[in-house]
């Protein structure tokens, strides 16, 4: 199911009609406060909300959905507001589309995202079955400076604190690296690592997604030490990995 957050009720209406004429589901909020009260009983699959609403606007609530359950969303802003766009990206939007929009093109991203979520899902079941199977419970683990990743369960841990859950795009993304450590890669070939080619015509999804990583790993993420930009070139980690079976 779909969450559309608009508080124009014309466009709530409309997008869902024409979306579940094409096989989705649609729960509707008409601002930020309703949108929070259904995420806290409700699982959605992606959530398309627009930044411009009274009371709590749609970055602030972008940060809060990315913060508690990181499901994708889809930002709708003003035709010329680029700094809400690249604000709307930085706390955690998947893509956006600017009004008016073709409801054919909102429904194509949707599409997008839900088949790269499920294609993500599938290949990292897939790449790494046949390794967690074949260890102990705790499974795999790679350590890199003082940070631990477990495979099996998907989840960081600097030193003794209490581990972080990763989504399926950082854990990806953070894979890539830690098999192509000291090497730089370009913004293509990490597309190609993590089999996401569906974000290309969104390139700036491996820069969000680096983002965020880089706020889960770094102790200064505007001056990077694991993931360093290369300026021209693309991006590169920093540090030796070693394997362990736990």
């Amino acid at each position: 199911m779909l969450l559309i957050v608009d508080d124009n009720s014309e466009i709530r209406e409309s997008l869902t009609e024409y979306l579940e004429k094409n096989g989705l589901s649609c729960d509707t909020a008409q601002d930020a406060l309703a949108a929070r009260d259904k995420l806290t009983s409700n699982t959605y699959q992606l959530i398309i909300l627009d930044i411009m609403m009274p009371g709590e606007d749609g970055l602030s609530l972008c940060r809060y959905i990315y913060e508690s359950s990181q499901t994708p969303v889809i930002l709708l802003t003003a035709k010329d507001e680029e700094t809400d766009r690249i604000i709307g990206l930085e706390v955690g939007a998947d893509d956006y589309l600017s009004k008016p929009f073709n409801p054919r093109e909102l429904l194509a991203r949707i599409k997008a995202i839900l088949r790269r979520e499920v294609i993500t899902t599938e290949s990292i079941q897939s790449q790494f079955i046949e390794q967690v199977d074949s260890t102990a419970s705790n499974g795999i683990h790679y350590l890199f400076g003082d940070w631990s990743l477990s495979v099996n369960q998907q989840q960081l841990r600097q030193g003794q604190q209490a581990p972080q859950d990763l989504s399926t795009g950082e854990f990806r993304l953070l894979m890539a690296f830690i098999e192509h450590p000291k090497r730089v890669l370009s913004r293509d070939e990490l597309l190609d690592l993590v089999s996401n080619r569906s974000l290309a015509a969104f390139d700036r999804s491996i820069d969000n997604q680096i983002s965020r990583l880089r706020k889960k790993i770094e102790t200064d993420p505007k001056h990077p030490t694991y993931i360093k930009t290369v300026w021209g070139g693309g991006y590169t980690f920093g540090y030796n990995v070693s394997k362990k079976d736990l």
